[in-house]
């Protein structure tokens, strides 16, 4: 199987795409990588666009789209292009087109680009599984494609590029009958279109995989490179985005372990962060992903390359005579376009079957009393003298030279330095951590659980023995190599090729960054690598970090025990908390989202684990939603619908009681339970 998806597993390498001309504002071959957004007023607003549209220049958008779900916004773009152009902005426009195909013909003409969907446009969705025949799905096929040229030949014609952008939840009904919910179909749809622009000698096409899924969206777009490859196809520009990520801190995470995770591996020439929050608020988070990647070549210490070929004998002899592996031995042991996790053996509450861990590290703190465990989501309550556990309670706490000087509330286990260890008594309820030179020389360890810490160079074929042999070793992959992600990600290879099956946590390191940079950062390094199927729990080190009084420490740890649990819940592989699947608004908005997402928020954040997809208008609706358990759907001014799944079970729900409609009717499924009032600690 060919496995090849990006220039390179292990060197910062761009994929050079093709060139494609946006108005004066070219994308994809050697242009940086491009920032854009989404208008949020009604195109019919021509000023209100129009002023808009100048704060997201403001911001950082490069490029900036507008839906035009009928002819009269199609027709309304030449309005807000002319007031633009008037007041000296020259930004190229993009139309949004979903269900109206004439309304892309007429947009066309006017803007620098149209993006269309291939799961709305010409095709329909009715949640029917229909039983095609080669050649009924073939003629399907061709219709399609036959109300799909006259756009081809406009956009041709008048020199205006083209997204063709596949979502995951508005595959067609004739392509989940035959491709199911997956990215193959997602991929299938897309190159569909773009076969006949191709036929037609068109070319200046853009190319999305979006998803709210991030597994789903990632895995999609490394099939679509794979698959252009592999048909002949030109190398299109890729734009990346994750749907309906949300908002705030989720929103954020969400965005960056989907988008962060292809940048790593050189794919994406334009960036859409898509927050359920002011179209200005996105472009400086599309910024800040891009630009770590600015300098990434030069910064990065070289990897040992992979093979894409598989290895008749991943163990050679010759190998077993020196210290480091042979170059040739090195092969991709994970499939990169579906989740499989890494196969582990169980040791503690760690690897096999149970949810990846989080590990808080209180190594900084001058001293730890029991009101500071709140920091790791364990709360303790001086008038009943017991803890409660939230939702984000840590499962490890790292607590360095310093052991804690009472016993962990159940629940929380300790780790600590294996000098410590040794120098505290050996205590059962502690857990050493150990060097690579400790581990192979120590005479004691503790009989259940015993962490490493390693780095690539450390996994010399004498460590990798050793850990393969012992049933309560889990390491701990860590690096210091600006290109993070990859490096950990081949120390992984490494193992699977040796077939070392202990469980690993992930830890990263972080200097002093902003509050953001931290979060897009971690969720990147971490989430690109859970997104594979690698890695057993996950450790934000404060190594880095400046010395600060107390109770900065402790402000700073909450936030990354919080950051921990937002990667894991956004890559999919352990849910803690409610998951708000919500869009971006656009001019297609029936009702405030922000504002409605943060009520909706307030009355069912407790809900863990429970998806809530809330929606502005019926295009991002049903399919949008994907994997929900419930929606919030706008159909019409101050009417909702609300849905279980991709069911539409209350059609035209008045806006001002929808929230408390959702509620009964996840009473109703038995999913609701009503929120607890947590007791304050005492003194925090």
């Amino acid at each position: 199987m060919n496995k090849t998806y990006c220039p390179s597993l292990t060197e910062y390498k761009r994929r050079l795409s093709r060139e494609v001309k946006i108005g004066d504002l070219p994308m994809g071959g050697l242009n940086p990588i491009r920032v854009q957004s989404m208008t949020t007023v009604d195109t019919m607003d021509t000023l209100g666009s129009v002023e808009q549209t100048l704060r997201m220049v403001e911001a950082g958008c490069e490029y900036v789209r507008i839906t035009a779900p009928s002819v009269k916004e199609a027709q309304n773009l030449l309005e807000i292009k002319k007031e633009l152009r008037k007041r000296g902005c020259n930004v190229p426009l993009i139309a949004d087109i979903h269900f109206t195909p004439n309304a892309a013909e007429l947009a066309a003409r006017i803007v620098e680009k149209v993006r269309v969907n291939p799961g709305n446009y010409a095709d329909k969705k009715k949640f029917d599984l229909i039983e095609y025949t080669d050649a009924s799905y073939a003629a399907e096929v061709e219709r399609i494609r036959e109300r799909f040229r006259p756009l081809v030949q406009i956009c041709k014609q008048y020199g205006t590029a083209m997204r063709i952008g596949t979502n995951h939840g508005s595959l067609s009904d004739r392509i989940l009958s035959r491709y199911g919910d997956t990215p193959l179909g997602m991929v299938e749809s897309a190159l569909e279109f773009l076969r006949l622009c191709e036929e037609e000698n068109y070319y200046d096409v853009v190319l999305s995989m979006k998803a709210s899924n991030t597994q789903v969206m990632v895995q999609a777009y490394r099939l679509l490179v794979q698959k252009l490859d592999e048909e002949g196809l030109q190398p299109y520009p890729l734009h990346l985005g994750v749907t309906e990520a949300g908002e705030a801190e989720d929103g954020r995470i969400k965005s960056a372990v989907g988008i962060g995770t292809l940048l790593e591996d050189g794919l994406g020439d334009t960036v859409r962060v898509s927050l359920t929050e002011a179209p200005e608020a996105e472009a400086p988070v599309a910024k800040a992903l891009i630009d770590r990647y600015t300098h990434r070549a030069e910064e990065a210490k070289p990897i040992v390359a992979v093979s894409s070929e598989p290895l008749a004998d991943s163990f050679s002899s010759d190998e077993a005579n020196s210290q480091q592996p042979s170059a040739n031995s090195y092969t991709i042991p994970i499939d990169p376009f579906q989740y499989h996790r890494r196969q582990t053996r169980e040791v503690g509450n760690l690897g096999s079957q149970n949810v990846p861990r989080v590990v808080v590290d209180f190594s900084r703190l001058p001293s730890v009393e029991y009101a500071d465990l709140r920091a790791a989501g364990h709360l303790y309550s001086a008038f009943l003298d017991k803890f409660q556990m939230s939702d984000l309670g840590a499962d490890y706490l790292y607590s360095g030279q310093r052991p804690v000087p009472f016993m962990l509330p159940n629940g929380l286990k300790e780790i600590v330095d294996y000098a410590a260890w040794l120098d505290a008594g050996r205590r059962h309820e502690h857990y050493p951590l150990l060097t690579p030179q400790e581990y192979a020389a120590a005479t004691v360890r503790h009989q259940a659980l015993n962490f490493v810490r390693c780095e690539l160079a450390t996994l010399t074929l004498d460590l990798l023995n050793q850990l393969r042999q012992d049933h309560t070793a889990v390491l701990i992959l860590r690096t210091d190599n600006a290109h993070a992600m990859p490096e950990i990600r081949r120390a992984f290879f490494e193992l699977l090729n040796k077939e070392v099956n202990n469980p690993v946590i992930i830890q990263r390191q972080f200097p002093q960054l902003t509050a953001e940079q931290t979060q897009l950062y971690a969720a990147t390094d971490v989430g690109g690598l859970l997104l594979d199927g690698l890695g057993d729990g996950v450790l934000l080190s404060t190594e880095l970090l400046p010395e600060r009084p107390k109770t900065e420490w402790l402000q700073t740890l909450d936030q990354l025990n919080q950051l921990s649990f937002g990667i894991l819940q956004a890559a999919r592989t352990r849910m803690s908390k409610t998951e708000y699947i919500s869009c971006p608004s656009c001019g297609r908005t029936l009702f405030d989202l922000q504002e409605t997402t943060a009520m909706i928020r307030k009355r069912t954040d407790h809900l863990k684990g429970v998806k809530i997809g809330i929606m502005g208008c019926i295009v991002n609706g049903p399919g949008e939603m994907a994997d929900a358990d419930y929606g919030y759907v706008g159909v019409g001014k101050g009417k909702i619908a609300l849905y279980r799944g991709q069911e539409v079970i209350k059609k035209s729900v008045p806006e001002e009681r929808a929230v408390d409609e959702l509620i009964e009717l996840m009473r109703e499924d038995g999913r609701w339970i009503e929120p607890v009032l947590v007791e304050e600690p005492v003194g925090v």
